[in-house]
């Protein structure tokens, strides 16, 4: 069946290959954030990956929460190495990488290591210039970060050209997402974060969860919010994290799914943007781009 998946993937990776001569556009980076955890914010992650990954688009994952990963968990993987090893120098970014479904690469992190919670500013921004010297040719990095405003979860989303905001119709959630976006916009200059109401009954319900969000950032801080759209509750869904497989594999036609699949259609459509100054994923390549391709 992998086998099968994997020849599916070179197949659609073949028909999406840059034209001989092209330079290749810089990689999209995305972060996938919350507030608060529990949320759904890696499950979202590894449906968002495998969609884009089906899609055709050489994808990466990047487990961004460092004392407690679970992203291999997720697709039933099992790491030999790990962030903290390269940060030890024990092995390069790319001998951790773990291949998923059609063709889907990961990089995880450590589970329960203290020190790994307490990573100071410069391993987090040394995570970041890791990446942008990652060697295989990359479309998309997806980066899961923790959840709540700890420095690794600023800096890693700050880096990132987009960030996904997860969140549920929770007072909790609510509360603490808009705090997430308090600090990220005053004290790292993000400006833009798009809303993923997740775990919703309808796209009423989401919309409603995005304006009240939406009015008291318009209030209060100079950020934009986008509405992203909604991920319904799924049973479907809940049966394939208990077979530890992306629904949007096992059961592609589930509501959820579908919901994966338009989501990663409307990100592939995001144009990578100009450095904002700091720092931040692949800057040199995003400063290498003809002129034009930013938005």
């Amino acid at each position: 069946m992998h086998s099968e998946l994997h020849d599916q993937a070179a197949g659609l990776r073949q028909r999406h290959a840059i034209p001989e001569g092209l330079p290749r556009p810089p990689p999209k980076v995305i972060a996938i954030t919350s507030g608060k955890g529990g949320v759904g914010k890696t499950t979202v992650t590894v449906n968002l990956g495998t969609a884009l990954a089906q899609s055709g688009k050489q994808t990466v994952l990047l487990d961004g929460d460092m004392s407690l990963a679970n992203i291999d968990v997720l697709l039933g993987l099992t790491p030999k190495y790990n962030l903290s090893h390269v940060l030890e120098g024990r092995c390069t970014l790319e001998e951790t990488i773990l291949h998923g479904p059609a063709g889907l690469m990961v990089i995880p992190a450590s589970s329960g290591m203290k020190k790994m919670a307490e990573l100071s500013r410069a391993e987090n921004a040394g995570i970041v210039h890791a990446l942008s010297d990652f060697k295989p040719a990359i479309d998309v990095l997806l980066v899961d970060t923790g959840a709540g405003i700890a420095d690794t979860v600023l800096t890693l989303s700050a880096a990132s050209q987009e960030i996904i905001l997860v969140v549920t119709n929770d007072p909790a959630s609510i509360t603490d997402a808009y705090a997430l976006i308090k600090v990220l916009s005053r004290e790292h200059g993000v400006n833009r974060v798009q809303v993923l109401a997740n775990q919703v009954a309808n796209l009423a319900e989401a919309r409603d969860l995005y304006a009240g969000l939406q009015r008291v950032a318009e209030k209060f801080l100079n950020v934009t919010l986008g509405f992203l759209g909604a991920i319904p509750h799924d049973e479907w869904l809940k049966a394939a994290i208990r077979k530890q497989r992306p629904v949007v594999e096992l059961y592609p036609s589930a509501p959820s799914a579908l919901a994966f699949q338009a989501l990663a259609k409307r990100t592939d459509a995001w144009v990578p943007g100009l450095p904002r100054g700091h720092v931040e994923f692949f800057v040199d390549r995003l400063l290498g781009q003809p002129q034009g391709m930013a938005a």
